[in-house]
């Protein structure tokens, strides 16, 4: 008798498993209920068609041969039975049974199986504030609410948004709107940075200017508390801190994995909410499978259970369940956490821990940055890339990388090299210093932007200098008249002197002069020092360390990620 594959969740995850599954065993009935009408679409690309970079929504939906994946695409080509606006209500695991209800005319029924795969996926995570309900109060989520969001910015209905959250999908939904649309759009985010989590500070200040230069608001550190509206409509924002007119309102505050289902059922579901799987993606009953954005799944890199929704992690692990549906030993070892998000001037990469989030999970973790042309300077076609690498004192072992650029692909190139080392091994600064990068003028330095943020690792690692990030030689510069430092400027002297004029504590002291003036530089009072990048500056402190001055810090990003973060002298 044929075996029955019932399938829950047709986004991501349960297509893919449901195809490769019927792919390796033909012979089983495969099964696929979601409780939406539109089924197997990029959700990650909702941003883009509201933007109008994708003009139509069925793209969305569509294989790259451009055939549409509804339901008929799945029988007729997949020998897969899908049926939508079906719920899926409860498990009974002892029957092998699925009781599902149809949305339209409410009937229910149990479906059965001999294995089960849950891709429930994750729900908006929607504050319970007043207003919530208004309309025009949406998530960027489904297909429905993104032609909703369009049609209304194309009729010239919307004028003023406000997105809450400042993650990936918040800021890329501001994008859309601000960039195609000219709305005025406002980001409130209730932590103390946009893209919490996944940058640090000095990168996120980064981002944050990057949208305040084209006219998006950020404010952070502010909560919404309600919403305000006429005639059952949203017109207004009310935070902690001020009030916001809108007429449309995007929630983009996170997820919440949807693993009552799985709960209910007696399956093992983490504090969080997300269903437990192992390696090769079963729960704790053999016979059902979970995957995508409802699973919690273990991080490679701090070894515990955690959290990623992301497109491309659920459609790996729908292969791995499909394998294993047709008898495979598939597996799927974890994540490190590998992101990228386009902004407007700027593009942002990273993967694995940012140095506060390795010091909360008990690393003793020290962070690094650069500011370095991603191809060769000699080139006439080059972009200037932030990078910033986080390593364990203790062990010199690389915990996490990030970075921003003008160009997205040099930015995720170095990314994704970095995170295959971490995927498979424990780098090392070592190991990232001599990272094989292929070169090429066009393409790269000859010492690349990456293995050159692991040699300033390994140089503060050994105590040669002390880094400082640009925001922070900035903070001490406002705060000079208190803690006495001396600051010095190595760039070229037609840049320091422009500086110095305006501002004598600012001393105008060039590489190619600073052994001749190495007089000028007290050695009582500690020594800030800052170029354009950096590099200027460390070797600037070499020549103070021989002559005795070693109070110093540098500047690793110089000017380049002041300029970036919106700080000036």
């Amino acid at each position: 008798m044929s075996e029955k594959i019932l399938v829950v969740g047709g986004v991501a995850l349960g297509p893919k498993a449901a195809c490769r599954c019927k792919r390796l065993m033909p012979d089983a009935e495969v099964m696929l209920v979601d409780e939406n009408v539109f089924i197997s679409y990029g959700g990650c690309g909702i941003p883009y068609y509201v933007s109008g970079e994708i003009q139509n929504l069925d793209d969305l939906r569509s294989t790259p041969y451009h055939t549409v994946r509804d339901t008929d695409f799945f029988r007729d080509m997949k020998g897969i039975t899908v049926r939508t606006q079906t719920r899926a209500m409860a498990i009974d695991r002892a029957a092998k049974t699925l009781l599902v209800k149809d949305v339209v005319t409410g009937k229910e029924e149990k479906l059965p199986y001999d294995k089960l795969v849950l891709a429930t996926g994750a729900s908006p995570r929607v504050p319970p504030i007043e207003g919530k309900d208004l309309k025009n109060v949406l998530s960027l989520t489904r297909l429905e609410a993104a032609g909703a969001i369009r049609s209304a910015c194309q009729e010239g209905k919307v004028s003023e948004a406000v997105i809450v959250g400042g993650g990936f999908i918040g800021l890329e939904a501001a994008v859309a709107l601000a960039d195609m649309w000219g709305v005025k759009v406002s980001v409130v985010e209730m932590m103390d940075q946009i893209l919490p989590g996944v940058l640090s500070q000095p990168l996120s200040l980064m981002a944050a200017n990057d949208c305040q230069t084209h006219k998006v608001d950020v404010f952070t550190s502010e909560k919404v508390l309600r919403l305000e509206g006429e005639n059952g409509t949203v017109t207004k924002v009310v935070t902690d801190k001020r009030e916001i007119a809108a007429q449309l309102v995007i929630f983009a505050a996170g997820f919440i994995p949807n693993g009552q289902l799985a709960k209910d059922a007696g399956l093992e579901v983490a504090p969080f909410g997300a269903v437990v799987v192992d390696e090769h993606m079963r729960t704790t009953d053999p016979s059902i499978y979970a995957g995508g954005d409802c699973v919690a799944i273990k991080n490679i890199i701090t070894g515990k259970m955690g959290y990623l929704p992301l497109g491309s992690m659920a459609n790996r692990q729908g292969r791995i369940i499909g394998t294993n549906l047709a008898g495979g030993n598939a597996s799927f070892p974890g994540y490190v956490g590998s992101w990228a998000v386009k902004l407007f001037g700027l593009s942002f990469c990273g993967v694995g821990l940012t140095v506060d989030r390795a010091r909360k999970e008990g690393f003793d973790a020290m962070s690094v940055s650069v500011e370095q042309l991603d191809h060769a300077h000699f080139f006439p076609e080059k972009s200037m890339m932030s990078l910033e690498l986080v390593v364990d004192k203790a062990t010199s072992r690389v915990l996490g990388l990030q970075g921003a650029c003008a160009d997205p692909d040099s930015l995720k190139a170095r990314i994704d090299a970095v995170a295959a080392a971490l995927q498979y091994s424990k780098p090392t600064v070592e190991d990232i210093s001599n990272l094989e990068i292929a070169y090429a003028p066009p393409f790269a330095s000859a010492m690349d932007v990456v293995n050159v943020v692991a040699n300033v690792a390994d140089n503060a690692l050994a105590g040669r200098f002390t880094p400082v990030t640009a925001d922070q030689f900035m903070d001490m510069w406002q705060k000079r008249s208190e803690n006495h430092v001396f600051f010095i400027d190595s760039r070229p002297a037609a840049a320091g002197k422009a500086v110095q004029e305006k501002h004598p504590d600012w001393h105008a002291i060039p590489l190619e002069e600073i052994a001749a003036r190495i007089n000028e530089v007290p050695k009582d009072r500690p020594v800030a020092i800052i170029c354009n990048t950096g590099l200027r500056a460390y070797d600037s402190l070499l020549v103070l360390a021989r002559n005795g001055v070693t109070d110093v810090v540098n500047s690793t990003g110089g000017m380049q990620a002041a300029i970036k973060m919106g700080l000036s002298v």
